[in-house]
């Protein structure tokens, strides 16, 4: 049996050795929750809301417990850690109500009645990545398991820690053996029989857009459904009648957290050219100000990255590129061999430019200044990506109409937060398929039956 170390990114440090599993253990652990299917999918909607409830508290009861292992598996700050864990707790007592909105539909027809069911695919497999193990995991299998499915999770490889948990954690609750179970592996071994196995329904993804395509062009061979959740490259535009002050203050969290380690990530910032020195001058106090400490300290606003290999992908964006604004890391000897880069800003010369049209995946941030509305447009659509974005304009009319033309999935205005688990999230272009979160979450893990009954 293979096994991966498992380290902490902000010191290097091994934490522990985690197993991996063969095709065969994942096929017998697929099997299981094929097993486990029917009586989970026949249980009273009351009952496996009362469970996914139960879920929800006993997940709370190890808040503090799951954030700590996150902070030291992930590199997360403990605030980030702490949310993402209470996230987690959140989205299992949102979906705990979704077994009674299963609502069908009565159509009226001559001869006769027709209604429509809605019944649950089987096994779903859900792959997470590594940036935000906790949260991602919540979003694909609260809903999947409140409709009915039972549920296969692969963690990343480098950051499984708090997704084993959970699973012991469902136990605990009382989900039944084979209802969730977590498989460890690589994503050649785990994440591929979830594409390729034919009692998995359905592939919830989200990762990179060029996994992303190997993994819908693997489904399309058993017209298997699927989600993904994929890259960004998303625009962060002020206009110069926005509270700019504001928009400078805000704009490091909308890209620095998690060391911008987030497909939601602001890499790109448009500022108007009226009022781009101000913006600039903003913006270099709020990066300089950014706390960049250790992790498990409660202060401390941004962390490590995940790894030694995201650390110097992310550093070759920097060469010959001219970095006008660069902030902090520890300088404790003990966080020496850890994965640590400041937060930088560097202005794009060239549109054509790797760290301008490429998703870094890291705490570097690129500012061009823009002429007018249609310029603006113009510049945060030249991308292959449309998952998020953010628009500061004090113009109510401006915000909708910029909104409605940024081709993007998920915007927010004066703020840098757009992704909620009662609203519905996906992505535009080679950002994603299909949506998840909100209230019709559960139906995107159901198919509908129509059925017409005669009268006589």
């Amino acid at each position: 049996m293979s096994t991966v170390t498992v380290l902490n990114p902000a010191t290097a440090v091994p934490i522990t050795e985690v197993s991996q599993a063969s095709v065969e253990e994942t096929d017998a652990l697929i099997a299981r929750a094929q097993a486990a299917f029917p009586a989970w999918r026949d249980l009273a909607p009351g009952e496996r809301a009362r469970l996914l409830r139960s879920f929800a508290a006993v997940v709370d009861a190890h808040l503090e417990e799951l954030a700590l292992l996150e902070v030291a598996n992930a590199g997360h700050t403990l605030g980030n850690a702490r949310w993402e864990a209470g996230n987690v707790r959140d989205v299992l007592n949102y979906y705990s109500a979704a077994p009674e909105r299963l609502f069908g539909r009565q159509i009226p027809v001559p001869g006769g009645i027709d209604v429509t069911f809605r019944e649950p695919l089987g096994v779903v497999g859900v792959i997470v990545p590594w940036n935000f193990p906790m949260p991602i995991a919540g979003w694909g299998f609260a809903p999947a398991l409140a409709a009915g499915n039972t549920v296969v999770l692969k963690p990343a490889e480098l950051t499984p820690l708090t997704a084993i948990r959970l699973g012991e954690l469902a136990l605990e609750a009382g989900l039944p053996e084979g209802v969730f179970t977590v498989i460890p592996g690589k994503g050649s071994v785990v994440g591929e029989r979830f594409v390729t196995h034919p009692g998995v329904r359905k592939v919830c993804f989200t990762g990179s857009t060029e996994v992303g395509k190997r993994i819908m062009a693997g489904c399309a061979d058993q017209v298997k459904r699927l989600t993904l959740e994929l890259g960004g490259k998303s625009a962060n535009i002020v206009f110069a009648d926005a509270d700019v002050a504001k928009a400078a203050a805000t704009a490091p969290y909308a890209v620095f957290d998690n060391a911008g380690q987030d497909c939601c990530a602001r890499s790109r910032i448009l500022v108007q050219r009226s009022a781009y020195d101000e913006f600039m001058a903003g913006l270099e106090t709020a990066v300089k100000a950014l706390r960049v400490a250790d992790p498990a300290s409660p202060d401390s606003e941004m962390g490590p990255l995940v790894s030694a290999q995201q650390r110097d992908s992310v550093a070759r964006y920097l060469d010959g590129a001219e970095a006008v604004i660069t902030g902090s890391v520890p300088g404790d000897a003990s966080f020496a061999d850890g994965f640590w880069l400041p937060p930088t800003v560097v202005v794009a010369e060239d549109t054509r430019a790797p760290v301008w049209r490429e998703e870094v995946f890291g705490p570097l941030v690129a500012v061009l200044p823009f002429d007018d509305e249609a310029d603006a447009v113009r510049l945060a659509n030249d991308t292959e990506y449309g998952l998020s974005g953010s628009i500061f304009t004090r113009d109510v009319g401006r915000a909708l109409r910029v909104a409605r033309a940024v081709e993007a999935g998920n915007l927010s205005v004066n703020s840098h937060s757009s992704v909620r688990y009662w609203t519905p999230f996906g992505g535009f272009k080679q950002s994603g398929l299909g949506r998840e979160l909100g209230p019709e979450a559960p139906n995107a893990f159901t198919e509908e039956k129509n059925v017409f009954i005669a009268h006589d």
